[in-house]
């Protein structure tokens, strides 16, 4: 991975030229996005993501952080936060933006030891599970970094909306797979990464995979667009 998203976070922070990213999946055109938009304020937040953050207590872990803007908020407003992200360039510019717990590390690889009272996972939180079959993996391990009484904040939207309709109004979504297992490009600066995979994920598959993997899952406010911010508990 080239980690263009990283490059893009760290080229912002440290006024190094910075350019929109073009982001692509497998079934979206490409489409512009400002790396601004990933240092945003909490007045600037979807309301989905200023909710889980008044709702975050306790020790609190931030995965997949980017820029770090939720940690940020969160470290300001008096948390004991730490903030998680594969992106060594996303992490540095957490680090000069001020956030004293950031470290480079894959979710999955955590110290289990170590426990959380909130777990943040937002801008499609359930994107980082790549495909459904993983769902199980991520959410055992999530579970056990859970303190008790601890809560998992996630976010996602259900892209049940990006498939056309037969004339009986079914979606015609893939025969083979799940319609939010996507394909994501990313290129900045005229590179073009990798394509990794990123997961939508619709309210009832989260909450089964949730209840298969013994986890309360509970809807806690639904967005605009097909999008909702779930909680999960143990």
């Amino acid at each position: 991975m080239k980690d263009l998203f990283g490059k893009a976070i760290f080229d912002y922070q440290t006024n190094n030229s910075p350019e929109d990213m073009v982001t692509e999946t497998s079934i979206s055109e490409a489409d512009e996005m400002s790396v601004a938009y990933l240092f945003r304020d909490f007045n600037e937040m979807p309301e989905l993501e200023q909710k889980a953050l008044q709702l975050s207590k306790g020790k609190i872990l931030d995965v997949g952080c980017g820029a770090g803007s939720h940690a940020l908020y969160l470290q300001e407003n008096g948390f004991d936060v730490t903030a998680i992200d594969i992106s060594a360039n996303a992490i540095k510019a957490c680090e000069l933006r001020g956030l004293k717990n950031c470290k480079v590390v894959d979710v999955l690889e955590m110290d289990t030891s170590q426990k959380f009272d909130t777990i943040l996972l937002l801008m499609n939180g359930t994107g980082i599970f790549g495909k459904l079959d993983k769902i199980s993996t991520y959410l055992q391990k999530l579970k056990a970094l859970l303190n008790e009484g601890g809560q998992i904040l996630i976010d996602s939207s259900d892209l049940i909306y990006m498939y056309d309709q037969d004339e009986d109004g079914a979606y015609e979504v893939p025969a083979d797979g799940y319609y939010g297992e996507l394909t994501f490009t990313v290129q900045y600066k005229k590179e073009t990464e990798d394509t990794f995979d990123w997961l939508y994920l619709d309210y009832n598959t989260l909450q089964n995979a949730s209840n298969h993997s013994g986890l309360n899952c509970e809807l806690i406010l639904e967005g605009e667009h097909f999008d909702y911010l779930a909680r999960i508990t143990k």
